[in-house]
């Protein structure tokens, strides 16, 4: 055939390209039968590293694989162990930093989403000034406070849970009052007395203001003798806390959540938002 036939003959059916054969019709579908052997399931993706690590951590933290995280407008500030002040203690010491509280609570005054914040403590006591300190800054929220002692409350934990607006102390939970103590090297001169006493009185004016005990009886409870072995001073336990006026109330998590949250609506009730 010539050239100018096949051509022709390509124009006729549609053909630019190249010859291709028909495409070979579809065969009758084949029976469905089960496979004995079904192939294994695909594995899983590996699980994020950055969420294993929080379960480590919160596992080697907290005791428990995860934390609960329902939102809430209640933060909690756990204070335990020893308050460590400028002093580094050693490493198995169990201790609340200062440097680590005083932040948060600066972050707790300024977060519009936190309405209250419970403290919770079980502490020997510690760094005096630090302890201080860290009791001025809670006095000084503005959003509404409750502290709640469990196990213990001893010395400078004292100041820590009355500066709460209310305080609350487990039934067996104890609290030591006693006067001032310094470890280590002193110069035993005038100016070293004047200055624990001015320090002492810091301490007691605190705990007075913030609580409802009286000057005297509080001093009188510091310097008390025969109840501590080799030392002066007066343990509290349960309601006798109470009865002395140091704490508000015997209660625990419970009672101390509920108190929080009536006073977050007394404060809402007390700003009292104008009706259009």
């Amino acid at each position: 055939m010539s050239k100018r036939r096949v051509y022709r003959s390509l124009l006729s059916t549609g053909q630019s390209g190249s010859h291709t054969d028909p495409p070979a019709p579809n065969p009758s579908p084949e029976p469905l039968v089960p496979n004995p052997c079904p192939e294994p399931p695909e594995p899983e993706a590996p699980t994020d590293p950055t969420a294993k690590r929080r379960k480590v951590k919160a596992l080697k933290e907290f005791g428990v694989t995860s934390i609960p995280a329902a939102p809430s407008n209640i933060h909690s500030l756990v204070i335990i162990g020893q308050v460590e002040g400028h002093v580094v203690l050693p490493n198995q010491n169990k201790t609340t930093k200062y440097e680590h509280i005083l932040p948060q609570l600066v972050a707790l005054e300024q977060h519009p989403g936190i309405e209250g914040v419970i403290i919770i403590l079980n502490t020997v006591g510690g760094d005096v000034e630090a302890g201080l300190a860290m009791a001025e800054m809670i006095a000084s929220l503005s959003k509404p406070t409750v502290s709640l002692v469990l196990g213990g409350g001893h010395s400078i934990g004292v100041p820590i849970a009355v500066a709460a607006k209310y305080s609350f102390i487990a039934e067996t939970a104890s609290m030591t009052i006693h006067p001032i103590r310094i470890t280590g090297q002193i110069l035993t001169v005038p100016q070293t007395f004047e200055y624990l006493e001015k320090m002492q009185d810091r301490v007691v004016r605190f705990v007075v203001r913030h609580s409802n005990t009286t000057d005297h009886k509080f001093r009188e409870m510091m310097f008390r003798t025969g109840e501590l072995a080799r030392d002066i001073g007066t343990v509290l336990i349960g309601r006798e806390a109470v009865d002395c006026g140091l704490v508000d109330d015997v209660g625990g998590i419970g009672e101390a959540i509920g108190k929080l949250r009536a006073l977050i609506e007394e404060q809402k009730a007390g700003k009292g938002v104008p009706l259009q």
